[in-house]
């Protein structure tokens, strides 16, 4: 359908309007949800279901910078700060708040979080230290707001894996949690053989359950290793699909596709990727 060159919103220029002004996206939102003239996708919307969005949008944004796409990272940051502005806008028009609150939250925040840059304290201090200075603001932030748990606070909404060394981190701070990766090895063996037992069961809820105690156990590993799983089940994926994709070239080489090949053979091949990555 074609645009109509007369809406405001159109124009190169609009006094107040700047093309690459955050005004105009916010006002391209309020016309989106507009219930008289707006999207009917766009009204039908509310935070549950665009939550889901928000967080892919988020996801698109490390995609992007994990492939060091950076000219399409300015695209994926507008996807996500759209995000932002749909959930804004419908809190507006709730009556709850609106961007400028959201602004003004994080502004005060980041200041607040650093009295080293924007107050009295000296800046002169290791990064690791920021860090524990950092923890203790938020630690007094929960407190401010009645959270008195250890474990208050963890988004419920990010992924497991994250999420599980959030929830380790936190234990840990009041010594809950294991002196070394040894015994974080036991633990996984002690899961392993309770997972098998599952398995042999044949209860599935029991094995999902299972699972998830293991991969807990795994994260924790993780944790004492120093190691980011969520990184390193990314480093994973992509080996994955780079071996995956010398079978199907090797494959192709013959005319043939991994349909027409057996596992013996793509198992051949998954070696012989292997060994081409090693030089």
């Amino acid at each position: 359908m074609a645009q109509d060159a007369t809406h405001p919103l159109l124009a190169e220029t609009e006094p107040g309007l700047d093309r690459t002004g955050i005004r105009r996206l916010l006002a391209i939102m309020a016309a989106l949800r507009d219930p008289q003239t707006g999207c009917p996708w766009d009204i039908e919307q509310d935070f549950a279901s665009i939550a889901p969005y928000t967080i892919e949008e988020a996801h698109e944004v490390a995609d992007a910078v994990a492939r060091q796409a950076w000219d399409e990272l300015p695209s994926e940051l507008g996807d996500l700060l759209l995000q932002v502005v749909f959930h804004a806008q419908m809190a507006e028009e709730a009556g709850m708040f609106d961007f400028a609150d959201v602004v003004a939250r994080i502004s005060d925040k980041m200041i607040d979080r650093h009295p080293h840059i924007f107050g009295d304290e000296s800046r002169d201090k290791s990064a690791a230290q920021q860090v524990r200075d950092w923890e203790a603001i938020k630690a007094r932030e929960r407190a401010a707001k009645a959270e008195r748990g250890v474990l208050d606070g963890v988004a419920l909404g990010l992924p497991a894996l994250t999420r599980a060394i959030k929830l380790q981190n936190r234990a840990a701070r009041v010594g809950f949690d294991w002196p070394g990766p040894a015994d974080v090895l036991d633990k996984i063996a002690e899961e392993t053989r309770e997972l098998v037992e599952a398995r042999d069961s044949r209860d599935h809820a029991h094995l999902t359950e299972e699972f998830g105690d293991l991969m807990f156990v795994m994260a924790n590993l993780a944790r004492h290793l120093d190691i980011d799983p969520e990184e390193a089940l990314r480093l994973a994926n992509a080996k994955f699909t780079r071996r995956f994709r010398f079978i199907e070239a090797a494959l192709a080489a013959q005319g043939r596709s991994p349909e027409d090949s057996g596992l013996a053979e793509m198992d051949a091949l998954w070696d012989k990727a292997k060994l081409a990555e090693r030089g």
